[in-house]
């Protein structure tokens, strides 16, 4: 397979940093509207870092390029993330930030295709992301394009019915073009995803229905890079998916330890407080 083209970007920047700037700017942006899904924000990032880091294919100044490799955001509710991440990687410019969530801006708090560049899909109602990303795929090998489909979704979508046709659609047409990637903090806006519908272990019912699974802590970044590797690499025609298990806030320990984590309550005083736990424990 071709290796990205990192043309233009700073190759001296490791993973981990990328992941603590991702960190960083989402947490500035949380502070600027005093909230936000900042949990997931947290507990993502380093899935972010090495997707656009290490495995995407994308031009920065050109988020339009065809030759791109799409990223689909399924769960609209993680904009705050995906813009950190599209600032760090130049596709948006950094002094915007101070416009996240305000009228106007190109960054509201739920993501939307017509107004982010680089904001592939509008998520938001969950359990759509997938089938979206079966369809791109779909087009993009009739259009006889190489390009990769990966598709981040979240745990709770594993209780959408929408989800498993579109599984099952990958299946039956041998996209070995689509990465899907699940976020799994085991964190619903209800409770605990697995107190609801995700209660067996998941790989074995991807792999039931004729996907490549891999789950590995998504925290851990040469885990994910090395999950991602296996996935770009497989050479059998199916679909592929990386369960990753994170932690919700994760960086910031008096986050972590809160009890409600789907959407934390950080107080006026406390963002400055994360960034520079934040700041502790930064790469040497």
């Amino acid at each position: 397979m071709t290796p990205p083209d990192r043309s233009g970007r700073r190759s001296n920047v490791s993973l981990e940093e990328r992941a603590l700037n991702i960190r960083r700017k989402a947490l500035r942006m949380g502070e600027i509207q005093g909230q936000g899904y900042i949990g997931q924000a947290l507990g993502i990032a380093d899935v972010l870092a090495a997707t656009y880091f290490h495995a995407l294919e994308y031009r920065p100044d050109d988020p339009e390029w065809e030759g791109r490799d799409r990223f689909l955001l399924s769960i609209g509710h993680y904009a705050i993330a995906l813009y950190a991440a599209l600032m760090e990687a130049g596709v948006l410019p950094e002094e915007e930030i101070e416009t996240y969530g305000m009228d106007d801006s190109r960054m509201p708090m739920s993501g939307m295709a017509s107004y982010t560049p680089g904001m592939e899909i509008t998520g938001g109602s969950l359990g759509h992301g997938l089938g979206i990303a079966v369809g791109m795929a779909m087009g993009l090998r009739r259009k006889g394009n190489p390009a990769l489909v990966y598709n981040l979704m979240s745990d709770g979508e594993l209780g959408e019915g929408s989800t498993w046709e579109a599984v099952m659609s990958a299946v039956q047409w041998k996209l070995d073009n689509l990465i899907c990637i699940v976020d799994f903090n085991n964190q619903q806006a209800d409770g605990p995803t697995r107190d609801a519908l995700a209660v067996a272990a998941e790989p074995p019912k991807w792999e039931a229905f004729g996907w490549h699974a891999q789950e590995v802590d998504g925290n851990d970044m040469d885990a994910v890079v090395a999950a991602l590797d296996a996935a770009r690499a497989l050479a059998e025609p199916k679909p592929r998916v990386i369960i990753c298990n994170t932690t919700m806030c994760k960086g910031v320990d008096f986050l972590e330890r809160r009890e409600i984590t789907h959407f934390v309550r950080v107080e006026p005083d406390e963002w400055s407080k994360a960034l520079a736990v934040l700041e502790e424990g930064k790469p040497q």
